[in-house]
């Protein structure tokens, strides 16, 4: 048996620098195997969607603007993966930040026609493929 989920989850980066926290976080993920995503991570990135409103990040953070619409987080003293957020929009941040996220579902995974052979997500979530993810969402073709 699980334990009830709490109101508000606690994370942190590897080095503890920076330390986030959400308010009633929705307890489903989704990955990703964009082009771009697989450089950041080595392979998929997993993200948990979050209101601006709900969370809160304290330390030294720092973005890069990866696409004309978007930007993504990382700590600048240990290098750990924060978020992607879409301008104006909520959080994407990765689970592995939280030990509460562990009993996360995995609902989504987009791009799953590009993962790599060896990463393939067990279960019966939903697999979105990159035409029709692009069909219906601003994408960023690979950079050079």
């Amino acid at each position: 048996m699980r334990n009830e989920a709490p109101e508000t989850m606690t994370g942190h980066c590897l080095c503890g620098a920076v330390r986030l926290s959400v308010a009633h976080p929705v307890r489903e993920a989704s990955a990703c195997h964009c082009a771009m995503c697989r450089r950041w991570s080595g392979a998929a990135i997993w993200g948990f969607e979050a209101p601006a409103e709900a969370v809160t990040v304290q330390g030294p953070v720092e973005t890069y603007r990866s696409s004309s619409f978007a930007e993504r987080a990382w700590c600048r003293r240990c290098g750990t993966h924060l978020w992607i957020r879409d301008d104006g929009e909520g959080f994407d941040l990765t689970p592995g930040l939280f030990d509460d996220a562990a009993d996360f579902v995995l609902t989504r995974e987009v791009y799953a026609d590009r993962a790599f052979d060896c990463v393939s997500l067990a279960g019966g979530h939903a697999r979105v493929k990159r035409a029709d993810y692009e069909r219906d969402h601003p994408f960023v073709e690979d950079k050079p």
